[in-house]
């Protein structure tokens, strides 16, 4: 199995940095601290570096047709416009004790938004993953979780696979474009004997899942038709989030890490945690997907 390392890219000191994604039609990086309450975008045509306070948890990003983006917040799911910096909430999300937030969210290749919720004090099977319609209406995708992390689809968007962290498995689901369903599930990927738990997730051109290690300080790459490890990235961080292709050909993957959890002893040996890195890729990732179109 091969093993690559990646190298620091966007030296920054995110709390807990997440959701990135990749505008290939601005050349801009999104990702998103959940707890410094923040949204940040590398510009690469500006070759500048840029954050908003969002003002609570921001647990993902996702591009819209028309300009701005949908944010995933602590109490639901908003527009945000990058020139007035107005939110507008789409979504309330139905949490009248406070303990829910959303967290990991991505649009699907028919514009729909999937985002999942988890439970602020880590109770089991009271989370859910919704799917934010471009009418605006909800649907329960999935309900009975803990914490919904890392999604994608396949190449041909026949499949769905998604990840419930505590479980510490990848299900794949049949998935319907043209209805935004999902079939019945089941496991491809065991992660019981990995470094660490599963967080963020993306697929690539091939069909394999590049999966970052939340405390194990890598990514790797799977084929979920065998359920095969083939690949490890090791990350100058231990707490390893998500990852996202990005670049003109999506053939380098850029990774998020957190800072949350560590101690002093921890952040003096890795003191880029909370940075982004990345690694250049023999394969093309797939592309990103707006909310709307």
């Amino acid at each position: 199995m091969e093993t690559v390392n990646a190298t620091l890219w966007i030296r920054v000191r995110n709390t807990l940095g997440e959701g990135p994604c990749w505008d290939a039609e601005l050349k801009r990086f999104y990702w998103v601290d959940i707890e410094g309450h923040a949204l940040w975008w590398y510009d690469e045509k500006e070759d500048e570096l840029s954050s908003f306070d969002m003002g609570q948890q921001v647990g993902f990003v996702v591009p819209k047709v028309t300009d701005g983006v949908i944010v995933g917040l602590k109490d639901g799911i908003y527009e945000w416009d990058e020139t007035s910096k107005q939110l507008d909430k789409l979504v309330e999300l139905d949490d009248r004790e406070g303990v829910l937030r959303f967290n990991d969210g991505k649009a699907d290749p028919y514009g729909r938004v999937f985002a999942g919720t988890l439970h602020l004090k880590d109770e089991s099977e009271q989370a859910t993953l919704f799917r934010l319609n471009r009418d605006g209406t909800t649907e329960v995708m999935l309900s009975g979780l803990t914490l919904s992390n890392g999604l994608t689809w396949s190449p041909d968007h026949t499949s769905f696979y998604h990840i419930d962290t505590p479980t510490e498995t990848v299900r794949k689901f049949p998935f319907d474009l043209k209805t935004g369903t999902l079939g019945e599930g089941e496991v491809v990927i065991d992660f019981k004997n990995e470094d660490g738990f599963p967080d963020g997730m993306t697929s690539d051109e091939d069909g394999f899942l590049w999966i970052a290690h939340f405390a194990g300080g890598r990514v790797t790459r799977w084929n979920p038709e065998t359920g095969e490890k083939v690949l490890e990235v090791i990350v100058p961080a231990p707490n390893v989030t998500s990852c996202s292709f990005i670049g003109d050909d999506l053939k380098q993957l850029a990774i998020t890490t957190a800072r949350e959890g560590m101690d002093d002893e921890a952040l003096a040996a890795h003191p880029d945690a909370g940075s982004v890195f990345k690694i250049d890729t023999d394969v093309k990732g797939m592309p990103l997907y707006r909310f709307g179109r």
